[in-house]
Formats: C-alpha cells, structure tokens, sequence
C-alpha cells in the first residue's frame, strides 16, 4: 500500500472531547494546501519520490534557482520543501495541490520534526548520569568520568558535554483525532517533535501500512 503525506506548521497544543465525552489531548498542525513541486522518476532521478512544497517564500528572501524550480510548477518560491517516497506517482500531478483530506479522521501517521534545542549541557542533565558524592574530600560531583584506558584518544560513543536536542525525529504510529478541512488543520493524539510554529512532516505510519499489508 502506498504512503500518504503532507507538510505543516506546529501551531501547539490543546484538547478535545470525543462523541462519548473522553477527553483527548492532540497537536493541532496547519497545513495549507502543499504544491507538488516535482515527479522523481526512475529513468530520470534514479528513483521515484513526490516534492511537496509549503508555505510562500518572500520573493526578496529567495533566488534566481528557486524561482526557476518553481516555475516548473507554476507556483511560486516554498519554504519548507521536502520528498516522499513509496507513494502512488499516479496520484500526483506537477503543480496539483495536496490538502488535509488527503488523511482520514483515525488514521496513522508518522510525523518528523526538529526537536527544541537545550544548548550546550552537560552530563547529568544530557546523558542522565548521577553525580558523585559532595563531602569526605571528594573532587568528583559532576565530571564526565573515567575516558577509559589511556590510548590517547576517546572511545567512539562515549557520553560526553555537548549541544542537547536540535536533532531531526520521526515520531511513529500517532493517531489522527480530527480534521478540519475548511481551516487545514490536522489534530494528532498526542505530542509531536518540535517546538511551536516549527515544521513538520506527517506521512503515513510505515509499520501500521506493513501490519495491513501482512494481513
């Protein structure tokens, strides 16, 4: 079975109550309808993937390159531009719009963010490591600790001071609650990575698509 996806914004968090009175908590992503900017095929690209592009580029913030992919599609400079693949290519037409009722109300999705970042951190609130003791003479309360045997070089892996979150994450087998189509809004059960207002990317859960087509 072929995948399904679209691009959005994060707008945040609230709840809603279902028929029967359950209250359920979802983010609520926007998502204006997505052009298709390109058609990857095999013969052409090696491979075959639909370009989606969100949101309007300020004409002063883009350049002559982005104008002209845009072109092809006749549409105007995105954003937030970014590839699926496994997708039905017939589906899709270049220039064509993609809009929230591509998904259903109950179905799975996988969705990909940019995590808050945290800055520079160490250890124990990074890594979750436990502190040495305070007292007795002890110089050891919140160092990394033994770099291992002395070879003059640090092991691949090991837990070490660093930049916390930022990173890219794919948040699987989340439930759609609802959706409003005359505002493009999507409400996802539960959180989704990424702060409020940044992109995201929803695409049809992977696992829930290979346990239907198991069946």
């Amino acid at each position: 079975m072929a995948r399904k996806g679209i691009l959005g914004r994060k707008v945040g968090m609230t709840q809603i109550f279902t028929d029967n009175g359950e209250l359920i908590p979802v983010t609520v992503v926007e998502a204006t309808p997505n052009v298709v900017m390109q058609l990857k095929t095999v013969e052409n690209d090696g491979y075959e993937a639909v370009q989606l592009g969100f949101e309007d580029m300020r004409e002063v913030l883009s350049n002559k390159p982005a104008k002209g992919h845009a072109e092809k599609s006749k549409s105007t400079p995105k954003r937030f531009i970014r590839e699926f693949r496994d997708v039905d290519m017939g589906a899709y037409e270049l220039g064509s719009e993609v809009k929230v009722d591509t998904f259903a109300e109950g179905e799975i999705v996988d969705v990909t963010g940019v995590t808050k970042g945290h800055g520079f951190q160490g250890n124990i609130k990074k890594d979750g490591q436990s502190r040495g003791p305070e007292t007795h003479g002890s110089r050891y309360h919140r160092i990394p600790g033994s770099m291992g045997a002395v070879i003059n070089r640090v092991f691949k892996g090991k837990k070490l001071p660093g930049r916390m979150g930022n990173k890219t994450v794919t948040t699987q087998n989340l439930s759609i609650a609802k959706i409003d189509v005359e505002n493009n809004v999507i409400m996802i059960k539960g959180n989704v990575p990424g702060a409020k207002n940044s992109l995201v990317k929803v695409q049809s859960g992977i696992k829930a698509l290979a346990k239907s087509e198991d069946k």
